[in-house]
Order: C-alpha cells, then sequence, then structure tokens
C-alpha cells in the first residue's frame, strides 16, 4: 500500500519531464500563435516573449479554470487507479515521456502540432497499457478527431471576413492609407470588446458577472469597446499618422498626449554627424589593427566578455537571434511572389493593431491549452503528497504555476523560431493585415468554440487561418507551400498515435520490470 512520499524517483522524473513537455508548448503551441505577428514583422521575438509572460498567464487565469478536467479525468478513470494510486503516478510520467517526445520532435521539424492532443494520446497509449481497451473513454478522443476538421475550417472561415473586408475596403483603395487611419479605431474597439464580452461571459475565476443576464456582459463590453473607439480615434491614428506619413521624429509616450505635442522635424543625419561618425569607425578601425598601443589586460578581459556573450547567443539565447525569412527555402519565393503586395504605409499602420491581435490571440492561447503543460505534473505531484486518487479536488500549486510559465516561455525564446518560419513566412506570404486577420480569426475561434462546447486546438486554428489567408492573397493555389501544408497535416495525424506508442511502450516496460513498481 502506497504511502504519503513513496516513489519520490517518480515525482522527480515527473518533473523533468514536465519541464520538457512546458518547454515543447513554448517551442510550438506559443510560437504558433505568435507565428504570424513575428514573421510579419510586426514584432520582434523579443517582444512576443515579453507578451507571453503576461497574456497566456491572464488567459489561463480568466478564462482556462475548466482546462485540466480533461488532462486529470477524461482520458482515463481515475477510479480504475484506487487500489494503486502509484500506477496512475506512472501514467502521468508516461504521458510527460511521450508527449515531451514527439512535440519537441515535430519543433524541430517546423511542424505546428497540437499539444493538447500530444497529452491526450500519451496518456490514451498508457491507459491501453494498463488497462487495456476499456481503460479509456473513447468519446474524448473522438472529439479530437473532429477538432482536425472543425478547428482550421471555423478559423479560416472567420479569417477570411476580416481579410476580404479589410482588403475590399482599405487595402485596394487610392486613399487606402486615409482609410486605415479610420478602421485602425474600429479594429482597437472590436478587439477589446471580443475580448472583455468573454472573459465575464465565459466566467472569470469566482465573478458575479458570468452567471448575470446576457445583456451585462453585453453592455460592458460594448461600454469598453467605445471607450477604446474613441481613444484610438483620437489619440492613436493622429500619432500613426505623424509617425508614419509624415515622418516626425515621435518616441512611443507621445501617444498619450498626441494632441498636445507640437511638430517635429523630420530626423536628418547631419553632415558633421556623418563625419564625426566616420572618425570614431577610423579610430575603431586604427584600434583593431594595432596602430594604437593598448593595455593587454583589458584586451584579455574584452575577448573573454566577447566569447561569452557569443556562446550565450549562440546556446540560451539562439532563438532571440534567428532570422524568420525564408525565401531561399523550397521555392518559397515563388510562393511569395504570387501575393498581391499592398501600400507599405498602410501596412505599418496596421503592425499597430496587430500587436493587440497578438495578445487577443496569446490571451485565447492561455484559456485553452497552457493547463495541459502543469495538469499531469500537479496530479503526481498530489499523488505523491497525499498517496490517494482524489486529483479532482486538488488544486494547483503555485510553484507548479511558476515552473511550468518559466518553462514555456524558454521554449518560446529558444525554440520556437522553427514552428514560427513554418506559419510566418514558409507556408504563404505573410504581411501585417493577413497577421492581423489570420489572429483575428484563431482567438475569436477558440474562445467562441470553447464556450460552445465544440473541439479546437489552437493550433489547427492558426494554421487554418494561415492557409486562408495563402487563398486569398491574390494567387490562389499558387499563393501556398503545398507540400509544407501537407506535412503540417501529416504531423497532426501522427501526433495522437506516435505520442501514445513511446507512452504506452515505457509504461508497458517499467510496470512489468520485477520489483520495480
Amino acid at each position: 500500500m502506497m504511502e504519503a512520499g513513496d516513489y519520490t524517483f517518480l515525482f522527480g522524473i515527473g518533473i523533468f519531464f514536465a519541464f520538457l513537455d512546458a518547454f515543447g508548448i513554448g517551442a510550438n503551441d506559443v510560437a504558433n500563435a505568435f507565428a504570424t505577428s513575428v514573421g510579419s514583422g510586426s514584432i520582434t521575438l523579443a517582444q512576443a516573449l515579453i507578451i507571453a509572460c503576461f497574456c497566456e498567464f491572464g488567459g489561463a487565469f480568466f478564462l482556462g479554470a475548466n482546462t485540466t478536467e480533461t488532462i486529470k479525468g477524461g482520458i482515463v478513470d481515475p477510479k480504475m487507479y484506487a487500489d494503486t494510486p502509484e500506477l496512475l503516478m506512472l501514467t502521468m510520467v508516461c504521458a510527460l515521456i511521450g508527449s515531451s517526445s514527439w512535440v519537441l520532435f515535430a519543433s524541430s521539424r517546423g511542424w505546428p502540432v497540437s499539444t493538447t492532443h500530444a497529452i491526450v494520446g500519451a496518456i490514451t497509449g498508457a491507459g491501453i497499457s494498463a488497462f487495456g481497451a476499456d481503460g479509456v473513454q473513447w468519446k474524448g478522443i473522438g472529439k479530437i478527431v473532429l477538432s482536425w476538421l472543425i478547428s482550421p475550417v471555423a478559423a479560416g472561415f472567420v479569417c477570411s471576413l476580416f481579410f476580404l473586408f479589410t482588403k475590399h475596403v482599405v487595402l485596394k483603395h487610392d486613399d487606402s492609407f486615409r482609410r486605415g487611419l479610420i478602421a485602425i479605431p474600429a479594429y482597437f474597439g472590436v478587439a477589446l470588446m471580443i475580448n472583455v464580452f468573454y472573459i465575464i461571459f465565459k466566467g472569470a475565476p469566482d465573478s458575479k458577472l458570468k452567471s448575470a443576464a446576457i445583456g451585462i456582459p453585453v453592455g460592458i463590453a460594448v461600454g469598453v469597446g467605445l471607450v477604446v473607439f474613441i481613444w484610438a480615434l483620437f489619440f492613436l491614428s493622429p500619432f500613426l499618422r505623424r509617425k508614419i506619413q509624415d515622418g516626425e521624429d515621435l518616441k512611443w509616450f507621445h501617444l498619450f498626449y498626441i494632441p498636445f505635442v507640437s511638430k517635429r522635424e523630420k530626423p536628418a543625419v547631419h553632415n558633421e554627424e556623418l563625419s564625426q561618425t566616420k572618425g570614431e569607425k577610423l579610430a575603431i578601425d586604427s584600434i583593431d589593427s594595432g596602430d594604437v598601443q593598448a593595455n593587454p589586460s583589458l584586451i584579455a578581459l574584452e575577448k573573454e566578455e566577447h566569447w561569452i556573450l557569443k556562446k550565450l547567443k549562440s546556446t540560451v539565447f539562439a532563438g532571440l537571434y534567428q532570422h524568420m525569412e525564408s525565401k531561399e527555402d523550397e521555392g518559397v519565393s515563388a510562393v511569395h511572389e504570387h501575393a498581391t503586395k499592398f501600400d507599405s504605409d498602410t501596412e505599418r499602420l496596421f503592425s499597430s493593431v496587430q500587436v493587440i491581435s497578438a495578445c487577443f490571440t496569446s490571451f485565447a492561447h492561455g484559456s485553452n491549452d497552457v493547463a495541459n503543460a502543469i495538469g499531469p505534473l500537479a496530479t503526481i505531484y498530489y499523488i505523491w503528497k497525499n498517496a490517494n486518487i482524489d486529483v479532482a479536488k486538488a488544486p494547483v500549486d503555485t510553484w507548479i504555476l511558476v515552473f511550468g510559465g518559466i518553462a514555456i516561455d524558454l521554449g518560446l525564446m529558444t525554440y520556437g523560431y522553427h514552428v514560427m518560419r513554418t506559419l510566418g513566412n514558409k507556408m504563404t506570404y505573410m504581411s501585417p493585415t493577413r497577421g492581423f486577420s489570420a489572429e483575428m480569426g484563431t482567438s475569436i475561434t477558440i474562445l467562441t468554440c470553447s464556450k460552445l462546447g465544440l473541439p479546437v486546438s489552437s493550433t489547427h486554428c492558426i494554421t487554418g487561418a494561415t492557409t486562408a489567408i495563402g487563398l486569398l492573397s491574390g494567387g490562389g493555389f499558387k499563393s501556398l507551400n503545398w507540400r509544407l501544408l501537407l506535412g503540417v497535416f501529416s504531423g497532426w495525424i501522427a501526433t495522437l498515435p506516435a505520442a501514445g506508442l513511446v507512452s504506452g511502450v515505457i509504461f508497458a516496460f517499467v510496470s512489468r520490470s520485477p520489483q520495480l513498481l
């Protein structure tokens, strides 16, 4: 009979592979949430990391209260482990091994796969290995297969509405910049209105408003949207017009009081400054060439610092210094050439609104998928600490949330560029207007379908939205990298059996090894 604190080695192994699984979620799931923003050049990878830290957690806190139910008891029935809680610990450990192995492999190939499906497949594999086919609740598996169709089609449809509206109302006109200045406040207001509505309607924890009549959350959301629209109309639009069209040297903080900022001249490089810059360069070149004697110890220190920084950049922070352009790969340049290009200044306008849509997408992702990383670890920890299987009542400890959050951010920072390249550049041409439409379609689909109880995957949603953008980019089927898309779809199908096979084999080997458990 298991006692509290037994099988500490399983708890330790679980922590290690939970870190790898959360790392994989950052490298794959979170990366695909930001792929269109980074791929279009609206934000950098470092900025995406900052947004993820806040928005992913916010989505999980406000809208993710029920996301661990399937992981804890929706695939295998914990009651079957009543007499052997250590086997449920082992099931979750093997599930983390199977899930993390597949997700990291897929990330290295640049395949955007569903981490939800990976962990569910891994739990299924271990459950079959433990109790046979009767140990699995197959209705949950059927919903996952259904989501392969629902997610991309729904997101592609919503994304198409946004892009077609923007294309025909703004982009195709000679005065597209002026039209864009009017459209930007409207988009800001709509994005915030939808976000606020779902926070209230889907239900923040302990929120009294979630049980109120539908008119109350609608009224609050519309009010917030109108306030944001008015602010953007009188502050954001004038700021963007003066900075982009007039070329004024404005700082970001001028946005908040732009009506009171006097007209500024365009930044110019004067001859004196240019000469000074050249002189400084010549001086540096002289030092480098040995014309000026320097202290050997200082040179050694400089070289040592340079070596350390170089090593950090090539290892820990390698992902932050990767280029997203991949035009030289597999005929990607031909795919980009078939896409219609629009006015560059108008596209720059939408870079600002895409920051909001990136936050929106990250928020939606946090509400739907982030708990996958910590659900199995929370179960392992609870059983190790209490020696029973009543995991449904187990609250997720703060240290587990922090642990998972750090691992997710590290995965995005160091390894997320693989998936970002796939969805940001390789699949189709991505610009700020296209990226904004894809992100809005993805986030609205995730939040709406989650509320309606329809199975969706954020990975499949962003892939479907990106595919829709490619088909509407002007070149039809030629604007999409179909070879890459086929590989991505194959990865979707392989996720469930691959993760399940690894998990099931490991469980069978360990549980049937003499004297191990």
